[in-house]
């Protein structure tokens, strides 16, 4: 291994551990405990080498967003491919994007709430936002309905879940109801 290998190994593997301690940090106590001067003592860097690599809190809620919607395609991905049937396969679909959400608050918060400087429903959005929309395009494009274009379809279906996890979690709407507002959006707004 060259010197220049070795090097951009290290700073590649420096780059993971200021994603991973930011997204712990702020899966534990909130976005707002996430400093650059808390990030650098938390890994042991200086806040120069901190921002050698990232400019600020926004790019590295950024790159948290990035990693976290490669994670929710494939949970999307992996719920889905295990149903039987459109009726299974949107369930399924709706149950792995609410436990992701639950599970990651922090990270949900990353990806659809904070500015992490990214572009979305733009040609220059990144791939990782693109591929965790074409997940749920892939299950919900085939329930659509005639005439209705898939993509506005999941788009209205995707606000539906979001709703759903935001207000459920800023207490506006019961959780123990939370079953069946998913039943009746897979049943009613699916129309299945």
């Amino acid at each position: 291994m060259s010197v220049q290998e070795r090097k951009e190994r290290e700073r590649a593997g420096r780059e993971r551990l200021i994603v991973a301690t930011a997204r712990e940090l702020a899966e534990q106590q909130g976005w707002d405990a996430v400093t650059t001067r808390l990030l650098a003592e938390r890994i042991e860097y200086s806040q120069p080498v901190l921002y050698s690599h990232f400019r600020g809190k926004r790019e590295i809620i950024g790159a948290v967003a990035l990693e976290g919607a490669t994670e929710m395609a494939a949970a999307v991905r992996a719920a889905t491919s295990a149903a039987d049937g459109p009726r299974a396969r949107v369930a399924a679909l709706a149950r792995a994007y609410l436990d992701f959400a639950a599970r990651n608050p922090a990270v949900y918060d990353a990806i659809f709430q904070l500015d992490g400087g990214l572009a979305y429903a733009r040609e220059d959005t990144p791939e990782p936002l693109k591929d965790a929309f074409a997940a749920l395009l892939e299950t919900l494009g085939e329930v659509a309905g005639e005439g209705v274009h898939p993509g506005l379809f999941t788009e209205t279906f995707w606000a539906a879940l979001h709703g759903l996890v935001t207000l459920t979690r800023a207490r506006r709407l019961p959780p123990e109801h939370t079953e069946a507002r998913m039943g009746l959006l897979v049943d009613r707004l699916a129309a299945l």
